[in-house]
């Protein structure tokens, strides 16, 4: 048996799935403040259909890290980049608060130039007195030897061990120093809210006496163990926009060309489904305009949901782009959007009367009738989301998926429905696919479908990496550092990808992922000639390979 559980801005859900079926639900409000225990009323509730030592794993995705960011509530964060030599310090516009420090090391992995310890004790003391409390540090090539982020780090853990740091090398181990910066401060700016869920996570299953594999849903559509995760919250930003894709493919279990629009409480996320794959972000991740080394669907989060509160503007009624709790219907104590689908379509949600009755104050402080109000809040609904659905396609055409399907196919591409995840998708989604002129797909287990696609995904697992056949060395992510290998002179890029996929079994083995190594694919393949005078003297490998995201086995579909 397996338990997957979406933990969202406003509800969590949980389904468990046996035996090609759905055995049981759950939908339980989100509480900010006790995740742990909204998860236990989530898993009580599962668990009145099986035992503990019946479930195999389970599966968690979460909106919490989406969410900080997309809403703009990340705490405040430092960016020190060591960037060597190369571009102007110019180039590097990511976060407000960003110092630079003298120190380098070249694209060998040597160091060619030490820290200054008088400018690093200056640029640590200023961030200090500036209150911030979270530090990111990266230097160029650091994934190679990461001994100017370690002296960085330790600097600050000795000196002002309040400040939580994150360095690059622990967060990613690939080349592009810009997109490995990035995905540092955006780790720094939420790594202590996501521990913190992660130890409520860890809490609830151990006071449920659940022993079994735990898994996190990963932006790409494949998982890594709860207890790797606490290091990389960043992996997660789409955990929830992915498990909607993930759902909506378990769901559908077609080949239709679909957009995904997964309507929650707090936040809208948009994916797109090509030919029944999803489509990936060939660029990676993309965190408030800046490009990251995640790899993920080609999604984006919208700070719009049900609960999206509603205040009285200059011109009528605001649409704001936070929650301030549950709608009126459900006791909350400002209007949503959910409230005015409530009244406007006549759903008979909660307590339908506090919804018309707040909804009535709005109007007259914003100077309108309640069904204009209604209409107005409708609208502009609407127009947020099919915008950001144009504006994804204009970036989704530049993938290499999309480019390819148009020349299989012969054709532009074809948007054939849309298929709506979510509390809110069923009041909201048939309207926009008729705005675009195409069909709804709106499946019964559509509420809960996060936390079905959750269940369901198999494991994942991606391994890193760089060969250096002169100096004999081999830098191995996940694994560190194996020396003194002694790579003939002949050794190929063959050679570098047999190695790769012998890892990677070597690895899965370990976390128990033995069943899943043979569906792998290689996603980086590259060979540098060094020369030396007039001659080589040897060659770097970078080398990627991966476990593809996908279903486990013995998933053929839902049976209803």
């Amino acid at each position: 048996m397996l338990i997957g559980i979406d933990v969202g801005g406003t509800y969590t859900d949980g389904v468990l799935f046996s035996a090609g079926k759905i055995a049981a639900t759950s939908k339980r409000p989100t509480s900010e403040e006790d995740i742990r225990a909204c998860v236990l009323e989530v898993l009580d509730d599962l668990l009145d259909k099986a035992g503990p030592g019946e479930i195999e794993r389970i599966v968690l995705s979460t909106t919490l890290v989406t969410n900080i960011l997309a809403t703009g509530q990340g705490e405040d964060t430092a960016l020190i980049l060591l960037p060597g030599y190369g571009l102007p310090h110019d180039a590097y516009q990511i976060s407000p608060a960003t110092y630079y420090l003298k120190g380098a090391i070249d694209f060998r992995g040597r160091e060619i130039e030490p820290l200054e310890p008088g400018e690093l004790k200056a640029v640590c003391r200023e961030i200090a007195d500036s209150g911030v409390k979270r530090a990111a540090v990266a230097a160029k090539f650091a994934n190679r030897n990461d001994s100017l982020e370690k002296q960085v780090r330790d600097y600050i853990n000795r000196q002002y061990p309040d400040i939580i740091v994150s360095i690059s090398s622990e967060v990613s181990a690939k080349l592009n120093f810009p997109r490995r910066a990035a995905s540092t401060y955006y780790t720094a700016m939420t790594i202590k809210e996501w521990n913190r869920f992660v130890d409520d996570i860890e809490k609830a299953l151990a006071d449920r006496k659940l022993f079994c594999e735990a898994h996190v849903l990963k932006a790409d559509g494949g998982t890594v163990p709860l207890n790797v995760a606490r290091r990389m919250p960043c992996e997660t930003v789409f955990s929830g926009p992915a498990a909607s894709t993930m759902g909506a493919l378990a769901l559908s279990r077609d080949e239709y060309n679909s957009v995904v629009l997964d309507i929650g409480g707090t936040t809208t996320d948009i994916a797109l489904i090509i030919g029944g794959e999803p489509l990936y972000a060939s660029k990676g991740a993309r965190i408030e305009e800046h490009y990251t080394q995640i790899n993920a669907f080609a999604v984006r989060s919208i700070p719009l949901g049900g609960d999206s509160a509603l205040t009285a503007g200059e011109q009528g009624v605001k649409l704001e782009s936070f929650r301030r709790g549950p709608a009126v219907c459900f006791g909350g104590q400002t209007p949503t959007v959910t409230d005015v689908f409530n009244v406007y379509n006549q759903l008979a949600i909660g307590d339908e009367e506090h919804s018309r009755k707040a909804l009535q104050e709005l109007a007259a402080a914003s100077g309108q009738d309640m069904e204009a109000l209604c209409r107005d809040v409708i609208n502009q609904v609407k127009e947020r989301v099919l915008k950001s659905i144009r504006e994804m396609f204009e970036e989704w055409e530049n993938e290499p998926a999309y480019k390819v399907w148009e020349v299989i196919h012969r054709r532009r591409f074809e948007l054939q429905r849309m298929i709506g995840i979510g509390a809110a998708a069923r009041a909201i989604v048939p309207l926009l696919a008729d705005e675009m002129n195409v069909p709804c797909f709106l499946h019964q287990y559509a509420d809960v479908a996060n936390a079905l696609g959750a269940s369901v995904v198999r494991p994942t697992l991606s391994v890193q990496l760089h060969i250096d056949t002169q100096t004999d060395s081999c830098a191995i992510d996940p694994g560190g550092i194996k020396t003194g290998l002694k790579l003939n002179r002949n050794f190929q890029l063959q050679d570098a990808k047999e190695m790769a996929r012998q890892q990677l079994e070597e690895i899965g083995r370990a976390r128990g992922m033995q069943d899943y190594t043979s569906q792998y694919k290689f996603f980086m393949e590259e060979q540098f000639n060094m020369i030396r005078g007039y001659n080589s003297s040897g060659k770097l490998f970078e080398v990627g390979i991966q476990v593809t995201p996908g279903f486990i086995e013995e998933f053929k579909g839902v049976e209803i």
